[in-house]
C-alpha cells in the first residue's frame, strides 16, 4: 500500500514539473520562430540583386535600368484601356538560390524583379539591376525551381508545369556551361569554337528550346497591318519572321495554355506604309493601333494581365519599332522587344529585348548573296560606299572620302564599280550606323565573308547573347573614326585569317531560308534570343 501511495503521488509531481517546462519552452520557440521569418523576409526583400550566376564571358557590362526608366514618361494616357484583374500579378526574375555556385557566372545575368499589375517595378526591387559583359550583353540563366508550399499546391496548374519544365532546362544549360564533355553530337551542327562565348551552354540550350519552346501567335487583326510583312526590303526579317511564324507547326502552339510566350503579330513597317501621313512626324494613329490590339487581347485572353505583357513579344525592324512600342507601358517596360534598332540609349534592355539582325534581301533567296573571294585575292583594305545617314556617316565621309587608296568611302558607288563585288575583294567592310544604330551592311559583309567593322554608339549586336562578336568582327568608336587605317593596318595577318575564318563559320546563323528555315539559321537563333529571355523570369499567377 505504501508503494501504491507513493506510486500515485509521485505522477502528479512529474505532470507538474512537465507542464512549467512547457509553459518556459513554448515562448521562447515562437520568438525564435517570429524572429527568424522576420530576418528572412528582410532578406527577400533586399533590393541588392543576387550575384550566384555563371555567365558566358568573364566580364561586366554597367546597368542599362536607368535608361529603361527614362523612356516610361514617353508612353501615352491611351494605355490605361489596357485592364488588369483585381488581383497582382508578378512577374518574377529568376535569381539563383543555389549558395554552392556563388560568385559563378551565366548565360543570363539578372536579379530578382516583381512587377505589379500596373506594370511598374516594385519599390523594393527598385530597378531592374543587370550586369552584362563589358563588350556584348551577356543574357542569364539561374538555378531555381518553384516548390509548392502546400499539399494542395503540389497539384499543378499548367502555368506551374511550365514553369517547371523552364526551371529544368535552367539546370541542363547551366551544367553544360560548366562541364566541357557534355556537347554531343544530337543534329546536323554542333556549336564549336571561339565565335560561342560558351558553346556548350548555347548548344544545351538550343536543344532544349527545339524541344519544349512553345508560342502562340494571337489570331486577331486582318493583313496588311496584323499577320503580315514586307519580304523584299530592308525590312524583310520582320516580315518574313511573321510569315514563318503563321506557317510553323513545331514551334507555335494553337492552345494558347501550352505557350511559353504570346506573339503580337503587328508589322510597324505595315502601320507605317498604311497609317503614316507622310512628312507629318507623328505617328499617333500607329500608337493608337497598338494600344487596341493590346486592349483587345487583354480583354479576350488572361495571359496578358497574369504576367502584365512579361511573356508577350513584339517583332519590329523598321526605325520606330522602339518609339512605337513605348505607346504601351508595359509593352515597353516588361515585354520582348525583338529590335533591329537595339539602341541602349533609346530604353533597350539587352536582358528583356534581343537583337535583331537587318538584312536587305534584294531577292527572295539569301543564299543567293553568300561567298566571296579567298583572303589572298582581297585587295581592297577596307570598304564603305552609302548615303549621308546621320552624324557618323558624316565624320566617316568627311575624313575618308576620296582621301585614301587603301580606305575606299563613297557616297555613291562610282558606275565603273560594283558593290557587290568590292563587298567580296575588300578584308574588311566598314558598317557605320546610319540615322539608327543597325545597319543591313554588317550581314551584307558576312555574307560576302568580308569582315564587319561595326561603328556605332549604343548598339547591342544582333545575338550577342551567345556569339563573342570580338573574335570575327572589329568594333571601332566613333571617336576612333580618324584611326581606321592605322587600327586596320595594326591587325596582323594571322589574326585577319583567323576573324575572316570565323566570318564563314557564323554565317551559317543569318542565313535567311525563305521556303522552310533550316537548324542554326536566322529564324531560328531569333527564337533563341526570345528562348532565353524567357529563361530569364518566372510568372507567378
Amino acid at each position: 500500500m505504501q508503494l501504491s501511495a507513493s506510486s500515485s503521488h509521485s505522477v502528479p509531481c512529474k505532470s507538474s514539473s512537465s507542464l512549467l517546462f512547457l509553459l518556459v519552452l513554448v515562448p521562447l520557440v515562437l520568438v525564435s520562430l517570429i524572429v527568424v521569418s522576420t530576418l528572412n523576409s528582410d532578406s527577400s526583400s533586399s533590393s541588392t540583386p543576387s550575384s550566384n550566376w555563371f555567365s558566358l564571358s568573364s566580364h561586366r557590362w554597367s546597368t542599362w535600368a536607368s535608361t529603361r526608366t527614362n523612356h516610361t514618361d514617353i508612353a501615352t494616357a491611351n494605355c490605361n484601356n489596357t485592364r488588369t484583374r483585381d488581383g497582382r500579378a508578378i512577374l518574377l526574375r529568376v535569381s539563383d538560390l543555389d549558395e554552392n555556385d556563388h560568385g559563378q557566372q551565366a548565360l543570363l545575368n539578372s536579379s530578382t524583379l516583381f512587377i505589379n499589375s500596373s506594370g511598374s517595378s516594385s519599390a523594393n526591387s527598385q530597378q531592374r539591376q543587370q550586369l552584362f559583359t563589358t563588350d556584348l550583353p551577356a543574357v542569364v540563366v539561374a538555378n531555381e525551381d518553384y516548390t509548392p508550399s502546400t499539399k494542395y499546391e503540389q497539384r499543378y496548374t499548367k502555368l506551374e508545369r511550365i514553369e517547371k519544365g523552364l526551371a529544368r532546362a535552367r539546370r541542363l544549360i547551366k551544367g553544360a556551361s560548366t562541364n566541357h564533355n557534355t556537347t554531343q553530337n544530337d543534329g546536323d551542327y554542333v556549336p564549336q569554337g571561339a565565335i560561342y562565348k560558351n558553346a556548350n551552354s548555347f548548344y544545351r540550350s538550343y536543344i532544349e528550346m527545339e524541344k519544349k519552346f512553345k508560342m502562340y501567335v494571337y489570331e486577331e487583326g486582318e493583313p496588311p497591318i496584323f499577320h503580315d510583312g514586307p519580304c523584299k526590303s530592308i525590312y524583310s526579317t520582320e516580315g518574313l519572321f511573321i510569315h514563318q511564324m503563321e506557317v510553323n507547326n513545331h514551334f507555335r502552339t494553337r492552345n494558347p495554355d501550352e505557350a511559353h510566350v504570346f506573339f503580337l503579330p503587328f508589322s510597324v513597317v505595315r502601320m507605317v506604309q498604311y497609317l503614316y501621313v507622310p512628312d507629318s512626324h507623328e505617328i499617333k494613329s500607329i500608337g493608337r493601333t497598338v494600344v487596341d490590339y493590346v486592349d483587345v487581347v487583354a480583354r479576350k485572353y488572361p495571359y496578358w494581365n497574369r504576367s502584365t505583357g512579361g511573356d508577350h513579344f513584339m517583332l519590329s525592324c523598321h526605325d520606330w519599332g522602339p518609339r512605337t512600342s513605348s505607346f504601351v507601358p508595359e509593352l515597353f517596360n516588361n515585354s520582348i522587344r525583338v529590335l533591329c534598332n537595339a539602341n541602349t540609349s533609346e530604353g533597350f534592355n539587352p536582358s528583356k529585348d534581343a537583337s535583331f539582325p537587318e538584312i536587305h534581301l534584294r531577292s527572295a533567296y539569301a543564299t543567293a548573296l553568300l561567298g566571296g573571294l579567298s583572303p589572298s585575292r582581297r585587295t581592297t583594305l577596307a570598304f564603305f560606299a552609302g548615303g549621308l545617314h546621320g552624324h557618323i556617316r558624316y565624320l566617316l565621309l568627311n575624313e575618308w572620302q576620296n582621301n585614301d587608296q587603301d580606305v575606299l568611302v563613297y557616297d555613291r558607288v562610282p558606275k565603273e564599280v560594283s558593290y557587290d563585288k568590292m563587298m567580296r575583294t575588300s578584308k574588311y567592310c566598314l558598317c557605320p550606323s546610319g540615322y539608327e544604330v543597325a545597319s543591313p551592311r554588317i550581314v551584307e559583309a558576312i555574307y560576302a565573308e568580308c569582315v564587319p567593322v561595326l561603328i556605332s554608339d549604343h548598339y547591342v549586336p544582333p545575338f550577342s547573347d551567345v556569339l563573342n562578336w570580338h573574335s570575327f568582327s572589329v568594333q571601332i568608336s566613333v571617336s576612333d573614326i580618324p584611326n581606321i587605317k592605322k587600327i586596320l593596318m595594326g591587325i596582323s595577318q594571322s589574326q585577319y585569317l583567323r576573324m575572316q575564318r570565323r566570318v564563314k563559320q557564323v554565317q551559317k546563323h543569318f542565313v535567311v531560308n525563305n521556303e522552310s528555315p533550316k537548324r542554326f539559321d536566322v529564324f531560328h537563333m531569333t527564337l533563341h534570343s526570345i528562348w532565353l529571355r524567357r529563361l530569364n523570369f518566372r510568372v507567378v499567377d
